[in-house]
């Protein structure tokens, strides 16, 4: 349990931690591949941790020191079958992403998580895989982890994903890796491409058009270096808190600006930010720059359709900012948000109608009417990091005191983020 108040100044520069979703596909690439891995700017939050245990668990040497994480690979097919269950902890990336892999071994293996992972929805990766071939089944019959996998060969196939998501195109692609022939995942919109990127650096014969992406089998990987740049995930609470507190200016730097993940930007602008990109650098696959935030008067908008996939994680604290802008914010098209760590349609508008704010919850999203001033609350994030750091970041322009309950769950992808906090905020 943490308590912030309102708060009238922000200054500062700061570095956010390593993009969660390139952590966790270079440890899985790097184990994978033929060579050595190395990794700096690796997030170490628990949910990466968790790929790193079960990766370890199959015979893969990782060295983390903290500042570099070296990967001494093992090859396409030299994984190990583990001596116990695989728990992949809070991951839904490791979940999913670990399935497509493990469809193509030659060993059986078991999958489980914690309470969350074990509601989440893992149909949507098991249909394709078993299209492929894969023998994975839920040992419960919901749907849901643990799940058993059993090794098998695997076709290529052309699917046909209902759900713009790239932990499911992720998973399909690398059961790819060791299928026969092409396989191929087209989505409704385009998901982050980090999976494409990343496995085209490897080695792989990957190729994207529009919003399908095609993988041939592969014969090796090969071991790479690796720079994580921040997670824009991250740095979204910190640009939003430099627009709602009244005195602000926050330099953060050396954050991802990868073009299927910056939907966030794109919203700020279209409020009305006041938000200026700083040494921008597109000479790697995964563009970075500096972002510069000063505090703002903001109008509501409406966001929807394919911008909604290049900023699904950032939505709560989205909605945070909204009810700080002047007139309607509408938010369709997002029901994906229900199946995250929490159902955070309804916990978002839960907590935010406690600090006094005018949401109206629906079906794939939410109104906000912005504008009415916000008021301390006690917040329950039923153990969802970005929910507890959105709230932190409404608590610096609400009026008393909010206490937010399991505030420790922000270190599943932000070890730190409170004395990140602490240090920028100036009362």
């Amino acid at each position: 349990m943490i308590t912030l108040t309102k708060t009238a100044r922000l200054r500062g520069e700061l570095t956010v931690p390593g993009d969660k979703s390139i952590s966790h596909r270079s440890v899985m690439f790097g184990s994978i591949a033929k060579g050595v891995t190395e990794i700096t700017g690796f997030l170490q939050g628990a949910d990466c941790l968790s790929t790193i245990g079960c990766f370890s668990a199959m015979g893969v040497e990782i060295r983390n020191s903290g500042e570099q994480v070296t990967v001494q690979g093992r090859g396409l097919r030299g994984l190990r079958q583990p001596g116990h269950v695989l728990d992949c902890g809070n991951s839904g990336t490791t979940t999913r992403l670990i399935s497509g892999i493990l469809s193509g071994q030659n060993f059986p293996v078991t999958l489980t998580g914690d309470a969350s992972i074990r509601k989440r929805p893992m149909k949507r990766i098991m249909e394709p895989l078993q299209m492929m071939g894969a023998e994975i089944t839920s040992i419960q019959g919901n749907g849901c982890a643990p799940l058993r996998i059993q090794g098998r060969p695997l076709q290529g196939i052309h699917y046909q994903s209902p759900v713009a998501s790239a932990q499911v195109k992720s998973a399909v692609l690398l059961a790819g890796l060791y299928a026969e022939g092409e396989t191929k995942v087209t989505e409704p919109a385009l998901s982050r491409n980090h999976t494409e990127l990343m496995l085209r650096y490897f080695g792989a014969e990957v190729d994207s058009q529009e919003t399908t992406a095609s993988i041939r089998p592969a014969e090796e990987l090969y071991g790479q270096k690796i720079h994580v740049p921040g997670d824009i995930s991250s740095a979204a609470y910190f640009i939003a808190a430099g627009l709602l507190v009244p005195d602000a200016e926050l330099l953060i730097r050396n954050v991802g600006i990868n073009p299927t993940r910056d939907g966030i930007l794109k919203v700020c602008q279209m409020m009305g930010a006041n938000i200026t990109l700083l040494n921008e650098d597109h000479s790697s696959a995964e563009p970075v720059a500096d972002i510069l935030v000063r505090s703002s008067g903001l109008k509501g908008c409406v966001i929807e359709g394919p911008l909604i996939p290049t900023l699904i994680d950032e939505l709560p604290v989205i909605a945070c900012l909204a009810c700080f802008a002047q007139g309607e914010t509408i938010i369709r098209d997002a029901a994906e948000l229900k199946i995250k760590e929490s159902n955070r349609i309804q916990v978002m508008a839960e907590n935010l109608t406690a600090m006094g704010a005018d949401v109206t919850e629906t079906e794939d999203g939410m109104v906000i009417r912005g504008g009415r001033p916000l008021h301390g609350a006690s917040i329950h994030c039923h153990m969802d990091h970005r929910i507890a750091m959105s709230f932190a970041i409404a608590a610096l322009a609400a009026e008393g005191e909010t206490v937010i309950q399991d505030s420790e769950c922000v270190n599943i992808s932000y070890p730190g983020f409170y004395e990140e906090l602490g240090r920028v905020v100036e009362n």
